[in-house]
């Protein structure tokens, strides 16, 4: 394999790449950091002796993010408030829209975030990317019957749950939403959410946010009107499609910039993810990862 071959052979699999380290870490800024070590070893490497470049890839950028997420388990376990992860846009084509949906989802990696770093390796190769147990069980250092096991108990805790991929008719709901917030609406805001709605906000150290998830209508309802009220007139709402879920981007040169995503189910508002930690907010663009 010549060196342009080489060049060809990672860009056809950086998306992806991309993707399971995002998946695996919750950070897009250490994704990209993983990929860039991947490419480093890539380029070195004795290619000539690589019989299937997208799994020797896939290796190396699992076993990095693994070694980045234990490195981290301990910041995260003593992180201000909720940890959320990096929202991202997406550019996926149509026809993947709906596989990546729910994996890469707010609510989803929220979910990975509760599980060991193993463990959470272990999910995301074999339900989201589909390796088999033997090869699971090479990258992570465990027998393939262990892989499974860790599956299992994993699939289990994240299907309990409940994280769903977006729906259709999302994105007239959040518009009725934020409309209602935005005029203060309390009836028409509270009529959106759920009864069990919850609100999880994530300002970091260095942010005002809520330092405990909210639940149920009234109280969300009172704490999202509140917010509003505290923005400064020269605040700016852009919606977007934060990792495949609509929402909206708020620009306030006062209180600070924060994206926002909602997960609807059965037309109604099941969770609202506030993200306003500065490290996690960049200005929305399209990002491919698979």
């Amino acid at each position: 394999m010549t060196d342009d071959d080489g060049v060809e052979a990672f860009a056809a699999e950086q998306p992806r790449l991309l993707g399971l380290a995002y998946r695996l870490l919750g950070s897009l800024a250490d994704a990209e950091d993983v990929c860039q070590e991947a490419w480093l070893r890539w380029s070195t490497a004795d290619r000539a002796v690589i019989e299937r470049p997208a799994a020797w890839l896939t290796t190396v950028t699992t076993r990095l993010s693994l070694d980045r997420l234990t490195a981290t388990k301990r910041h995260r376990e003593t992180y201000v408030g909720p940890w959320l992860p990096e929202p991202v846009v997406m550019s996926p084509t149509p026809e993947e829209h709906a596989v990546l949906a729910e994996s890469l989802t707010i609510g989803f990696l929220a979910v990975l975030e509760q599980l060991d770093p193993v463990s959470r390796v272990v999910f995301v190769l074999a339900d989201v990317f589909g390796l088999s147990f033997d090869e699971i069980a090479i990258t992570v250092g465990r027998t393939p019957a262990s892989a499974r096991q860790l599956a299992v108990r994993a699939r289990r805790k994240v299907r309990s749950a409940g994280p769903r991929p977006p729906s259709p008719a999302a994105q007239a709901v959040v518009d009725r939403l934020f409309a209602a917030v935005l005029d203060g609406d309390v009836d028409a805001t509270m009529a959106l959410l759920a009864d069990d709605v919850v609100l999880v906000s994530d300002g970091g150290p260095n942010r005002h946010a809520a330092r405990h998830p909210i639940v149920g209508s009234e109280r969300v309802t009172r704490f999202v009107l509140n917010l509003v009220r505290r923005l400064s007139p020269a605040a700016s709402y852009q919606p977007a499609q934060f990792n495949g879920s609509p929402g909206v981007y708020v620009r306030d040169p006062d209180y600070g910039d924060a994206a926002i995503s909602v997960d609807i189910e059965s037309d109604q508002v099941a969770r609202i993810w506030i993200v306003s930690a500065p490290e996690k907010l960049r200005t929305p663009a399209a990002v491919a990862l698979r």
